[in-house]
């Protein structure tokens, strides 16, 4: 196995004069959840988009589990076990949750979308499907259009549908977005219970969510790392208080 499931050695990326990268590195640990904050137009997303090969970087280097990804393309990265969410979310609202997660475990396999049709009902795509469903807390909605789902499932839907692929990094970009506290504590709950079966980058704004589910925080001011380190040190660092978290104890 190799020393860090992730490796981001001296990003760089610019869109015209706006430096959204600037020189960033930081490593993940396998089986971590590591968690990136930072305030608007820190550069997050941005991050995660060079992760996962939808923005090229103009320097540096990205390493997963010990290989050179730094021009691989998306679908490349994808099937070696790299994994996303998006901060919008990303399911097709006629399908049901079943189908939509049985996709994905058919685009995984290899097969083409346009044999999803006398694919429908097969158990090779069904039984695992299910068991995703299960594990995300939608078991008893599998049958459900997507449609239908509430905010908070449709969001629990899409962790399912990545997991789906099998990923050994999973790359979340604000799943609590949009949530109440209710759907968000029942994230966190599915979140906690992947932790250690998968590394985990997470990229969020709800600190008490990052603070319950991560093992190391990074923090991004400006494109730049200006702390990492377990939540307690990021909670008490000095330069994080005044750059994002506050001065206050309620940060």
């Amino acid at each position: 196995m190799a020393e860090f499931a992730l490796q981001i050695e001296n990003l760089v990326k610019r869109f015209g004069g706006l430096v959204a990268t600037d020189h960033l590195s930081m490593e993940i640990v396998p089986g971590e959840i590591h968690a990136v904050i930072g305030p608007n137009g820190a550069g997050k997303t941005t991050l995660i988009g060079q992760l996962t090969g939808e923005i090229r970087p103009d320097d540096g280097r990205i390493t997963f589990d010990g290989r050179d990804i730094t021009r691989l393309p998306v679908h490349r990265r994808s099937a070696i076990g790299l994994a996303r969410s998006f901060q919008i979310t990303n399911v097709l609202q006629d399908f049901t949750a079943l189908q939509n997660v049985a996709l994905s475990v058919q685009a995984h396999s290899g097969h083409s979308f346009r044999f999803w049709k006398p694919a429908a009902g097969d158990s090779r795509l069904e039984e695992p499907a299910r068991a995703v469903l299960d594990q995300v807390g939608l078991a008893d909605r599998a049958d459900t259009p997507a449609s239908s789902l509430s905010h908070g499932e449709q969001r629990q839907l899409e962790i399912a549908m990545a997991l789906a692929t099998g990923p050994k990094v999973l790359l979340l970009d604000e799943p609590m977005a949009g949530m109440g506290p209710d759907d968000s504590q029942r994230m966190v709950a599915i979140l906690n219970g992947l932790k250690g079966d998968l590394t985990i980058l997470l990229v969020e704004h709800d600190m008490d969510a990052v603070f319950a589910l991560a093992d190391r925080i990074t923090v991004l001011v400006y494109g730049g790392a200006i702390a990492t380190g377990s939540p307690d040190a990021i909670r008490n660092d000095p330069k994080v208080r005044s750059a994002y978290l506050g001065d206050d104890d309620d940060a």
